[in-house]
């Protein structure tokens, strides 16, 4: 499994709860360039719209030997799902109040995969505990030594 891209902000911005992986569709140039390692999902989130998934707010550069054919950097991208996994996390989305957030985009077995993280957004009393308590660890680590 190589990673591609992380979005290292999303586990202190949100509580993951649970985590779904979804297959991405794709143009041939976006593959490229993803190869390249040329993507970005930091400020990205997933749309529920009419039955599907799509992946919106995300880049992937343009590959630089692209022709004319050459994909669009930020086009919202269709999630590949089952049925009943889309049902459910509309249904959280809409009863529950979470967010949808892409966590990381891999390739597994030569296919691009990106895996969703489903979770609620922190307050900034929640950030703060959380800063406190991986200091209080780093300081506790420190002295072990």
């Amino acid at each position: 499994m190589k990673i591609i891209a992380q979005n290292k902000k999303a586990k202190h911005d949100y509580f993951i709860e649970e985590t779904y992986e979804a297959g991405l569709v794709l143009q041939g140039t976006e593959v490229k360039s993803l190869r390249l390692g040329k993507c970005s999902i930091k400020e990205s989130y997933v749309q529920i719209k009419q039955h599907e998934a799509w992946l919106v707010g995300s880049t992937i550069a343009l590959y630089s030997h692209g022709n004319r054919l050459n994909h669009e950097e930020q086009r919202p991208r269709k999630l590949l799902l089952h049925k009943r996994e889309i049902k459910r996390l509309e249904m959280e989305v809409k009863t529950k109040r979470v967010n949808l957030i892409p966590t990381k985009i891999y390739f597994n077995k030569g296919k691009v995969k990106i895996e969703l993280g489903v979770g609620k957004g922190k307050k900034k009393y929640d950030k703060r505990q959380d800063e406190a308590k991986k200091s209080a660890e780093k300081k506790l680590r420190q002295e072990d030594y």
